[in-house]
């Protein structure tokens, strides 16, 4: 049997020249020609000053030139705006001087028909021996990119103003669960805080109210269970019920008992803590409070000379219980004593596992005794954010009444 040749193909062997898989050397030379011209981005060569000594069919066919108005005649600085040929000649050829390589600057190029287009510059700097030096620059169309960067821009915007529009429907809401001001009563220094939790982004369920009625003052203060829409739509029902409640009753068990009426009525899936009271004059320069609870905190009572301490007694919860337990009690304040209204803001404001608290509450009542009602409010509602580093993680409500001594 006849040996095979090596110079043949078969097993071992070379394949012959010109054969697929091993191109000749004319053909890998024309392959690197076509990859130069046809590569998929724009190839420039110019010289130290700029001048360009070659471009790609890419770079022709992206800037609508032709090769003739470019070799030889131009320089690369006269293909860009006025702006970005200060920079390239102030910063980007000192750079390239000084590290042989810049990437990604991002420019415009005049094209022929006076339109710009946005690219990418990356420049290499070459110097061979005994001839010049080249500058090679890579240009990438940033066509694309800047319209996506434009579309990024606007949706940011977008999400941006749609953000401030739900902060200030969330201001507007919240503002409507207070008063604008609270009404002169005869015989009282009265002051109330609202501070919204966090940055104020999202409506809370906390509402206090002062108003009158046909058998004194009805004050109202409470708390509704969440945040968000649907606990703006109890905290609006609960403070708009007891002031109609508080019209016509002069119980203020009774006056609770109403609204427990109505959020059942409603069938809302959210609770809620209240407190209401009736003020009425008492003789001598005092008052007289009818005060009742449902599950929300008792009042704490600042005497003008000393002690602190909390009134009122606790009962069941509105909007969970048919007929909640909801007692009453008698308060009377005397010239120079104050009556703080709060919601639990206060007390369980925390920072990780610690709480305010109603040692901390108590403290700083006794740091503002004999002070006014604006004072007491504002140094407590002050005292409680500062607690935790401005950002609250609740909403707090205060209310204060004060008997001038």
């Amino acid at each position: 049997m006849t040996q095979p040749d090596e110079t043949t193909s078969g097993a071992g062997g070379p394949p012959p020249a010109g054969s697929v898989g091993s191109p000749s050397t004319g053909s890998v030379e024309e392959d690197f020609e076509d990859l130069y011209e046809n590569a998929p981005f724009g190839y420039l060569s110019t010289l130290m000053d700029g001048t360009v000594v070659r471009a790609n069919a890419t770079f022709l066919s992206m800037t609508g030139y032709t090769r003739a108005e470019l070799v030889g005649r131009t320089r690369v600085h006269s293909l860009l705006p006025v702006g970005d040929r200060i920079f390239y000649e102030t910063h980007f050829a000192p750079l390239l001087v000084m590290q042989g390589r810049v990437r990604e600057i991002a420019v415009e190029l005049k094209r022929a028909d006076g339109t710009r287009l946005p690219v990418l510059l990356n420049a290499v700097l070459r110097t061979p021996e005994g001839r010049p030096a080249v500058i090679r620059l890579s240009v990438v169309s940033a066509t694309d990119r800047r319209r996506y960067e434009r579309e990024l821009l606007r949706e940011r915007q977008r999400a941006e103003s749609s953000e401030a529009e739900a902060r200030q429907l969330a201001h507007i809401l919240q503002a409507s669960f207070v008063p604008s001001a609270l009404p002169e009563v005869p015989g009282l220094d009265v002051a109330g805080v609202y501070r919204p939790a966090g940055h104020g982004d999202e409506v809370g369920g906390d509402f206090y109210d002062l108003f009158e009625t046909a058998h004194g003052w009805g004050l109202a203060l409470g708390d509704v269970c969440g945040k968000g829409a649907r606990a703006a739509v109890v905290t609006s029902l609960a403070r708009y019920t007891l002031r109609a409640a508080g019209m016509r009753e002069t119980r203020p068990g009774q006056v609770l008992s109403t609204l427990n009426q109505a959020l059942l009525r409603e069938r809302t899936d959210r609770f809620l803590t209240a407190a209401y009271a009736r003020i009425r004059p008492a003789g001598a320069g005092r008052a007289r409070l009818s005060l009742a609870l449902g599950g929300h905190p008792p009042p704490v009572r600042v005497p003008r000379d000393a002690g602190i301490g909390t009134v009122g007694r606790t009962g069941d919860l509105l909007g969970i219980f048919d007929d909640p337990r909801l007692p009453e009690t008698e308060v009377e304040l005397s010239p120079g004593d104050a009556l703080l209204f709060y919601t639990d803001g206060i007390t369980e404001g925390r920072v990780g596992d610690e709480l305010f608290g109603e040692e901390r509450l108590a403290r700083s009542l006794e740091a503002v005794r004999g002070a006014d009602a604006a004072d007491m409010a504002a140094r407590l509602v002050e005292d409680v954010v500062s607690f935790q580093s401005g950002l609250p993680s609740d909403d707090i409500a205060v209310l204060v009444l004060r008997l001038p001594r």
